[in-house]
This record gives C-alpha cells, structure tokens and sequence, in this order.
C-alpha cells in the first residue's frame, strides 16, 4: 500500500506500522501485526506427511481446465489453474505442490511472479508482497501432466488405462495432476473443465453445467460447490459413457463405465440408489448435489470415495455381489464420513476409515450377506475377533489416531484404522448407549459438513452429546498402545501381541 505525505501526515506519524520513506512520497507497506513478510512454509507439518500442503495461505477455489488434444490414455496432458486463496500470514513467497512435468508461467494477481522448482514445490515469488487477510489469485498456465499406469502397490495418481485416463489421489497424489494445496485440512470449491477430442466424454465431481464444442473439441464443465479436498478430485477422460439413474430423495445418480463393458458394468452399480436411501436413514442428509460411480479397467487394489462419484475397477466389480455391495456402502459412507467432514490431519483418517468400515458392516448384517462377507455370524463376533487383535493391531501399526509412518501406503491405510477405528466406535457405542451414540453421528456430519477437524473434535462432541467426559475413555482407545477393556463385555479377551509375527495389510479399500 502506498501514500501521499501531506494532509495526512499527521495520521502517519500517529501510526507505528508506517515508516515514513526519505523525505518526500510513499510509505513502506503497513503489515498486520507490525512483522514484515516472510515466505509461506513448504508444508503444513502434518505428522505422516509433512511436505503436503503449504502454509501461508488458505484456498477458497479452483479455476481448473485440462486439455486432452487427442485420443490416447498415455498422452500428454496441458492445463491452467487459477486458484483464489487468502493470506494467512504477510507473503514474501508461498509454495504450491506439483509433481508434473513442467510449467508454463505463473501470475499473481495478473502480474507475471517467478517461479522454480524443488522437487514437488512449485516456489512462487509474486511481484508484490501479500498481506494478511488479503484475498489474491495465482494462475498458473501451461502446466503440463503425463499419466502413470496403475500399480497395485502404489498410491496411484494420474493414472492411464486402455479407455482413458483418471485421477486417484489420496493421501498425497494429487498434484501429480495438477498444482494445489494437496492437503486435506484445506477444502476449496472447484470449477473443473475438461477439453477432449469429440467421441470421448470427460466426467469431474459435481454438477454438469454443459458442453461447448469447437473445431472437433469438447469441452464439458463441471462445478463442486460444496468444499473438496484435493485428494478426492475425480477427473475421468476418455471411451468412457454416462448412465444417469433416476433421483434419490431429490439427489441425482450418475455412472460412468468404459463404453465397451459398459452392458456388464451398469447393472452392478445400480444398488447404489439404495444405499443412498439407508445411508440417509441412517445419519441424514446427503451433503452433496449429486452422487455415482465411475469403473475403470485396471487392477488399483482399492476403492476410492472421489466426492460424489466413487472411484472402483473392473477386479472388484468381477466380485460377488456379497463382496460388491458392502464395498460401496463403504464407500458411499465416506461422503459424509471422509469428504463432506474432513480429516484435519492424517493422523486422523481413521474418523474416515473407522465410520466408513462401520457402515460398511451394519449393511452387510442388515442385508443378510455379513456371514459370507466376513466369516463370522454377526457384528459382535466380528468386533469380539477384532479384539482379541488389538495389542498386535497397535504394535505392527500403531494406535487408531497415531499411525507409526507413511513410508508405504499401507502403513497409513491399514487394519488399525479399518476394523480397529470401528472397534472405537463399538466401544463408545457400549460406552454412551445407543440412543446417544446414534445422536453424535448425526450431528458429528451436520456440525462439521464442509471441515476438516481431528479427533479431539470427535472427542469433544461426544462428550457434550453423552454428558460424560469421555477424554480419558476415548484417548485410551486412539492414542493408548494396549488395547482397553470393552464396556459390556468384561470376559473379551486380548491376544498377546507377539514380536515376531508380523501382521499383513488386509486394507481392502481406502
């Protein structure tokens, strides 16, 4: 901000954020706080993840639009970003998270801003300094992606397949595809257009606002109203067709399959209409504007809930439906329980996981596949065998809201945040009653829809909705190294963990 010295001198002179620059013209800029600027941090310093994300800013929304100039899966692909943030501290520099291939040029507020690359930071110095509180834009042109194939082993990202392409992003995926703030503690809406040869179609999370076409190119334009967190983005392009499925309760489905195998596909999913029927049944109103599927042919060995439209592939549609069914109500769960409510940190993936894993399993019992499903006779045996595992859980992969690391994908995503993240909620559930505990996931998801918020903020509802203080009961169960008695059920036993035995990663989806 600069000036004039003159009528107003003496209102300058009053303030201690202004200096006064020689003798004659402008003044420095006034920051809030008295501190000069200073550079945003290359990461919010979450505990498994530190690199993710940035400090400095927080994004409000996306401006997104990819061009695919041919057909072909393994291409190239180039795209502009703008992103509308507001500065949480005075900038000097901040930093994006991007992971492709190269970038074309950056501008901060319409004025061109330098840039470099460190590994997947993308350094941006803009021309003017950013003070706290302002809202700014940066735009970044000419980036450039190049998908990756499906591996089983790995997180994912920028995936290709024989169709098409497709993004599959958590934990820390994302910007592989495009650069953001790749953390879920930081939820933008989105508007997500895709430019694509005619003959393919192009599918993103939200609501279709329609297609333009020029010179044998589509574009189809999609927005996200409702917060996203960069790891669930869904950009889909490619032989690819579109099955819209009557509304549930006013919520619109769509599908999207390969168009070759789209006549086996299609029906599988149709159960997904009612599941959103029980899931609203059971914690209320769906949190978004729409809902679907979209099935690649590749072996991902996961499922993924990219907000509102489930990411699944061809290996676990080939499953038995008593398989199928209870996976996507999983992942169905997640929409409240994972997007729509946020994990505020890795850490606490588990709200995520342990919710989704729980609805997962109720469906199943209530369905009448839950023996076939799991091998046990009914969710108590279920829980009592999980038990009995908890000691060795905590050992091989840490407690449920403490996992030991990320190194490999699966030390995050693991059985411990699955089945023992569930194991929590059937001992608070035993704790409160069911009536209560019926009450705190409805407001839980109603309270905290569009957040990111961690487990002290389950912890804290929970005891306000119970009128008990559960802090020491529910710390014992996330952050505790020995599994705690079971309300109810004084005769469950622990296994002894043993050192020697190794527990595997039976995660079977995210």
């Amino acid at each position: 901000m600069r000036t004039h010295i003159g009528s107003r001198l003496s209102v300058l002179l009053a303030s201690t954020t202004v200096v006064l620059v020689g003798s004659v013209g402008a003044v420095a800029p006034a920051y809030a706080g008295g501190a000069g600027p200073t550079p945003g941090s290359a990461g919010v310093g979450d505990r498994l993840y530190p690199t993710l994300g940035n400090g400095g800013y927080d994004v409000q929304n996306y401006d997104l639009h990819v061009t695919y100039p041919q057909k072909d899966p393994k291409q190239t692909v180039t795209g502009d970003v703008t992103i509308t943030a507001v500065a949480t501290q005075n900038l000097s520099r901040f930093d994006l998270d991007f992971g492709g291939d190269s970038v074309g040029s950056v501008k901060v507020n319409g004025d061109p801003a330098t840039f470099t690359r460190d590994g997947d930071e993308l350094v941006i110095t803009p021309k003017h300094h950013l003070p706290k509180g302002q809202r700014f834009r940066v735009k970044v042109s000419g980036y450039k992606s190049t998908p990756i194939a499906a591996n089983a082993s790995s997180p994912a990202g920028f995936v290709t397949t024989t169709d098409g392409t497709f993004v599959a992003g958590q934990p820390s995926e994302s910007h592989n595809y495009f650069p953001s703030n790749d953390h879920p503690s930081d939820l933008a809406t989105y508007t997500i257009a895709l430019t694509f040869p005619q003959g393919w179609i192009g599918v993103a999370n939200g609501v279709h606002l329609g297609d333009t076409t020029a010179g044998g190119q589509v574009t189809s334009t999609y927005r996200e109203s409702k917060p996203l967190a960069s790891e669930l983005i869904q950009a889909a392009v490619g032989d690819y067709v579109v099955q819209d499925r009557p509304a549930v309760q006013g919520i619109p489905i769509r599908d999207v399959v390969p168009r070759r195998l789209a006549a086996g596909l299609l029906p599988k999913a149709e159960v997904e209409r009612d599941q959103l029927a029980w899931m609203i049944g059971k914690v209320g109103k769906y949190p978004f504007e729409n809902y679907g599927s979209l099935v690649v042919d590749t072996n991902l060995g996961f499922a993924l809930e990219t907000q509102t439209i489930s990411l699944y592939d061809t290996s676990l549609f080939a499953a038995p439906k008593f398989v199928l069914d209870p996976v996507m109500t999983h992942e169905l769960s997640h929409m409240w329980f994972g997007d729509s409510v946020a994990p505020s940190e890795w850490s606490s993936v588990w709200q995520s996981e342990g919710h989704a894993t729980w609805y997962e399993l109720q469906y199943a019992e209530e369905t009448g596949v839950f023996e076939d499903y799991t091998g046990t006779p009914d969710r108590e045996t279920y829980f009592k065998q999980v038990y009995a595992r908890g000691d060795s859980y905590r050992k091989r992969y840490g407690p449920v809201a403490a996992p030991l690391k990320a190194d490999v994908i699966w030390d995050v995503f693991n059985p411990n945040v699955y089945d023992g993240g569930a194991l929590v909620l059937y001992a608070l559930q035993q704790k409160i009653g069911e009536r209560d505990f019926q009450r705190l996931e409805r407001e839980w998801v109603k309270l905290n829809r569009g957040k990111a918020v961690d487990s002290h903020d389950f912890i804290n509802l929970a005891s306000a909705i119970s009128g008990q203080n559960l802090k020491p009961f529910l710390t014992d169960w996330l952050y505790g190294t020995k599994t705690p008695p079971m309300p109810g059920h004084p005769d469950w036993t622990v296994t002894p963990a043993a050192s020697s035995a190794p527990l595997a990663a039976t995660a079977r989806h995210r």
